[in-house]
């Protein structure tokens, strides 16, 4: 039996609503995933939900797993009445890590098959100890990962990424021939993965206009191109560098498989303008399979039982591709 292993997130936020709700109204997935969390919170959102039709089960490894339960590995044990929902917390962030930590260690094991995340706070996760920018570098750093790279997946688009949290200036500086043309193997690997052979991939410019022949800047012409024609000699299908301001509409329109966006929001907006609840945030070139929802904590709906689990089901029918 092959299991998905659900990391609860950010006590305070909405990671253990959506993790209850997604497994209560979904039988294929409750048979076959594991929360890794505290219980106490799990069973407030629980009674919260009104959700008196299922039942925990608390166990220590995926050997003492029972059909017809929530089946939960007590990770870090936090009563509600030792967090403030939607606040920062750094309580709730080392519980946040702690519960990553686990399901990391298991899936290295093969307890576990695919490890899907619920939104973790970064401030909280300082404020907890625990110096990462996100789950990206948390995994990379857990399974001793040197080649990795943030990808944002959704049936209408698909974005990759060469740098993702830090500023502005220093991504500029991230991007580099050796930087980009791992980012444009982790894609076609990882479409390869997804049964898409000749994959279509379209690499976008760093400056407006993709630097106007060096005008408006140089990065194009001294990194971008030559990575794209290092992938070209290899026979793949990448092409660019397309100007930011057209290439996710082409994307969009079917043209292209993925982009690989230069930095954070160059390919988070697009994303999340066309698939907010629909995206889901994958790791790629770890040794485990990690997807994730693509939104944050949202603690200023966090407690009040209105949150979407869209997100995290789109996660779950991702990670069981890979089963």
């Amino acid at each position: 039996m092959k299991y998905l292993g659900i990391t609860m997130g950010d006590p305070a936020g909405i990671g253990p609503e959506i993790s209850l709700k997604v497994l209560e109204k979904n039988k294929e997935y409750r048979e076959c995933s594991i929360i890794y969390g505290s219980i106490k919170i799990l069973e407030y959102y629980k009674e919260k939900l009104e959700l008196s039709n299922i039942k925990f089960n608390i166990i220590k490894n995926s050997k003492e797993f029972k059909k017809g339960y929530i089946n939960v590995i007590q990770v870090f044990d936090l009563d509600i009445k030792d967090i403030c929902i939607g606040k920062v917390s750094g309580l709730c962030g080392e519980a946040s890590y702690r519960y990553i930590e686990r399901a990391i260690q298991d899936a290295l094991q093969k307890e576990i098959a695919i490890i899907v995340t619920a939104p973790i706070n970064k401030e909280a996760l300082n404020k907890g100890g625990y110096h990462y920018e996100g789950h990206t570098e948390i995994f990379a750093k857990l399974t001793n990962t040197k080649k990795y790279a943030m990808m944002l997946w959704s049936e209408k688009l698909s974005v990759i990424h060469v740098s993702t949290h830090c500023s502005l200036q220093e991504a500029c500086k991230k991007v580099t021939k050796d930087r980009v043309f791992t980012v444009i193997d982790l894609a076609r690997k990882y479409l390869q993965q997804l049964g898409i052979k000749n994959s279509r991939i379209a690499v976008a410019g760093l400056n407006p206009h993709s630097g106007e022949a060096g005008l408006f800047g140089t990065e194009e012409i001294e990194h971008i191109i030559p990575a794209i024609n290092q992938a070209q000699k290899y026979g793949w299908e990448v092409e660019g560098p397309i100007p930011p301001d057209t290439v996710f509409l082409k994307a969009y329109k079917k043209e292209y498989d993925i982009v690989v966006a230069m930095y954070h929001d160059q390919g988070h907006i697009p994303i999340k303008l066309l698939a907010f609840d629909e995206g889901v945030n994958v790791t790629l070139g770890l040794p485990i399979i990690r997807t994730s929802v693509d939104h944050g904590t949202a603690f200023d709906i966090a407690g009040k039982g209105i949150a979407n689990e869209k997100s995290i089901l789109y996660a779950l029918d991702l990670g069981k591709k890979f089963f």
